[in-house]
């Protein structure tokens, strides 16, 4: 049987919440890339966006991020899933964490953050409360198959960075790669575990 491809299952369930949920539905799927990357502190994801948010643009004042295109399409949101999104979190949890990423993105769909939505202008608390209700009316209408891939136990796919891009660089004196395509990209093997969850024990997604 062949392994689920979980960052596709991310990518699909992107999709179906900018379709039903209307404060996301400016997500355009086909613009986000999705990821399996390291530990971050007790982080289960983060979103980096393409551009910077002085100019929407990827110049910014000498500096540049790198062009990232796949399938011929200019990647604007990188979004990457970190070991306790794997290893530690519900299928509800799962969910949630990307609801919570997404959130974070310009409603303009540029590339850049929504500057209302970033943790120092909105604290966590309100923030998971939004994401709270966002996820139990998207739950209440989601499709089966589009949530049962999270509920996942045991070896899964996972798209990874061969080569992962910097953050930006310095156009004078840089002389490494500008642009990332599929081949900066390669599927790797990562053990998904989904415990029962406990609602006495939930932690907010982050």
């Amino acid at each position: 049987m062949a392994r689920l491809n979980v960052t596709l299952a991310v990518k699909r369930l992107v999709r179906d919440v900018a379709a039903r949920i209307p404060e996301l539905a400016h997500v355009r799927a086909s613009r986000v890339l999705v990821v399996a990357g390291e530990a971050r502190r007790a982080s289960r994801a983060t979103i980096r966006p393409a551009h910077f948010k002085q100019t929407r643009a990827r110049g910014d004042a000498g500096r540049r991020k790198p062009l990232i295109r796949v399938k011929g399409r200019k990647i604007l949101y990188v979004v990457t899933l970190r070991p306790l999104w794997f290893r530690a979190s519900t299928p509800e949890q799962r969910i949630a964490t990307i609801l919570h990423e997404l959130y974070h993105a310009s409603t303009r769909f540029d590339g850049t953050l929504h500057r209302g939505r970033r943790h120092s202008r909105l604290p966590r608390a309100p923030y998971n409360r939004k994401i709270r209700t966002l996820l139990e009316r998207y739950l209440a209408e989601a499709p089966a198959e589009i949530v049962a891939p999270f509920s996942t136990s045991g070896i899964v796919r996972a798209r990874m960075w061969l080569e992962r891009p910097c953050a930006f660089y310095r156009e004078e004196s840089y002389r490494g790669r500008q642009t990332y395509t599929e081949a900066q990209l390669f599927y790797g093997l990562v053990r998904m575990e989904s415990p029962r969850r406990r609602r006495a024990a939930h932690r907010p997604p982050g």
